[in-house]
């Protein structure tokens, strides 16, 4: 079960994102499902596209399956998918 304090060991793809807070002022705003994870950028399908959105320097608010909120900083979530999920602890 994915909750806030361990979502950093989950999948992300799936989830629902949004764009709160980000260095880049374009991906403010941005939101949708996410389709893909790389080492630095997430990729969000939005109602007008797919969207590849920056981790570092980026606040993300996740929606989890069961309805709770929550929000991560983007550098936490820098490292490729597989080492990130493999992690033991949350940074």
């Amino acid at each position: 079960m994915i909750t806030p304090q361990t979502l950093l060991r989950h999948e992300l793809t799936g989830l629902a994102v949004s764009v709160v807070k980000a260095g880049n002022p374009t991906y403010v705003g941005v939101s949708g499902r996410i389709v893909d994870e790389t080492r630095n950028m997430l990729a969000v399908l939005t109602p007008t596209g797919e969207k590849k959105v920056e981790k570092k320097g980026t606040v993300f608010l996740f929606t989890l399956p069961d309805g709770v909120c929550a929000e991560v900083e983007g550098s936490a979530l820098v490292a490729r998918p597989e080492k990130r999920i493999s992690m033991r602890k949350t940074r």
